[in-house]
């Protein structure tokens, strides 16, 4: 659009500053002003016309005078004038709604991808693209069935380990704004809009190609600042991990120069698909209560299972996993003993009466009670050392130093949720 913008004012093409995660940037001489906003105009009711009204365009323009920090307030101002009554086109306002049509259109462009990735504005072709010139570059990366077709939902579902289930992951730049708000020049601001566009296009495609996650995710979306997939519900805890350890070394190396943790650190959300046909519209949007949990609880975090962890606290709870994992696994364990251990912590949650909270009180007050049950949910047929550490690895996740109080913290409850998930019987 940006590109098809200047080529219709007759102007380079080196005059366009960033571009990408749906948005752009440019220097326009004050003379092609109207002429461009013309353009963006005549864009916008074609955009709206085509998705139904779901689409639109939102632009602002400035002077380009005083320090960039000035220029960029100036240009948030003109943005504020798209929100709320302001961002509807007046012109039928109160007619009927007209229905999009179908997906057929977007569908194609999907299969096709990424050889309809070459491609560039025109508003008179379908979907105002004509496919031409060389590819851009797209996160493109689907999970594939056997031929070549998407895998749905429901396969992503089957190929999940243990419980078939799959979900959403989202994932955002914690204060990214605030970030672009510091540059202190456009060249800053356009190295910091082509890091984070770079990054997650780049590392998110990357990482789905990879062997753990080739067959299970799907990316839905990449933008300026945020990133979406879907998959099966175990490949999206390693991928948040991963993505996550990848953000945060690339900021530390290449934001260095930038003082401040704004921009520098990730938070996501996951939200897993209560049943293999639950409509993915409903979990996305899960998925965005989930990421709009963790960055309420500090940022920096991610929000799984109903609980919201610091990056330390997943890694501790993927570990904690890995051992009750390994006891069922390798030591022959029974996983009903997960189920076992859940009991402990849901006997704390709810609002007991109050003959039931003093005897659980009394409980909690002798130590050796609660290590005798412990114990036996613990108990195993293959008695080592190896498995006496396991074991005693999660004790300590139930059980305080030299006390007999319940305290499952976070971590520990989403790796019981999550090794409880893993080893669903089929």
């Amino acid at each position: 659009l940006p590109r098809a913008m200047l080529e219709r004012l007759g102007l380079a093409h080196e005059l366009l500053g960033s571009c990408g995660g749906g948005q752009f940037l440019t220097v326009l001489p004050a003379e092609s002003l109207g002429e461009a906003n013309a353009f963006l105009v005549e864009a916008t009711r074609k955009v709206a016309s085509f998705t139904g009204s779901d689409l639109r365009l939102a632009w602002s323009s400035t002077e380009n005078l005083g320090a960039w920090s000035d220029i960029r307030k100036r240009l948030d101002a003109g943005f504020r004038k798209w929100r709320g009554t302001a961002a509807v086109e007046p012109e039928g306002l109160f007619e009927p709604y007209e229905e999009a049509g179908d997906d057929t259109y977007f569908e194609g462009l999907f299969l096709g991808l990424p050889d309809t990735a070459a491609a560039v504005w025109d508003a008179n072709a379908a979907g105002m693209l004509r496919q031409e010139g060389e590819p851009h570059w797209l996160a493109t990366h689907f999970a594939q069935m056997p031929g070549g077709w998407p895998a749905s939902v429901e396969e992503l579902a089957a190929r999940a380990r243990g419980r078939k289930a799959w979900g959403i992951l989202r994932g955002d730049a914690d204060q990214f704004q605030a970030r672009l708000q510091k540059a202190e020049t456009v060249e800053e601001y356009i190295q910091l809009s082509v890091f984070y566009k770079q990054f997650f296009l780049g590392e998110v495609q990357t990482l789905c190609g990879q062997q753990e996650f080739r067959d299970k995710t799907t990316v839905l979306y990449t933008g300026g600042d945020e990133f979406a997939i879907a998959g099966s519900w175990d490949a999206l805890l390693q991928f948040a991990r991963a993505i996550e350890r990848v953000f945060r070394r690339s900021s530390e190396e290449l934001l260095k120069d930038f003082p401040g943790v704004e921009g520098k650190t990730l938070s996501m959300g996951i939200a897993v698909a209560p049943s293999a046909e639950t409509e993915p519209v409903a979990v996305y949007r899960e998925a965005g209560r989930q990421l709009e949990a963790a960055k309420t609880a500090g940022r920096d975090s991610v929000a799984v299972f109903g609980k919201v962890l610091d990056w330390k606290q997943l890694s501790e709870a993927a570990e904690l996993r890995e051992i009750m994992v390994r006891m069922v696994d390798r030591f022959h364990c029974s996983p009903q003993f997960l189920g076992e251990l859940g009991a402990f912590y849901r006997e704390t949650d709810r609002v007991l009466p109050a003959r039931s909270a003093r005897r659980l009180l009394e409980t909690q007050q002798r130590p050796w009670r609660l290590h005798r049950r412990l114990n036996r949910v613990l108990d195993g047929p293959e008695r080592n050392r190896e498995f006496e550490k396991a074991r005693q690895a999660v004790l300590a996740a139930f059980l305080t130093r030299g006390q007999g109080q319940l305290k499952l913290k976070p971590a520990g409850r989403v790796a019981l949720e999550w090794a409880r998930m893993t080893e669903e019987a089929e």
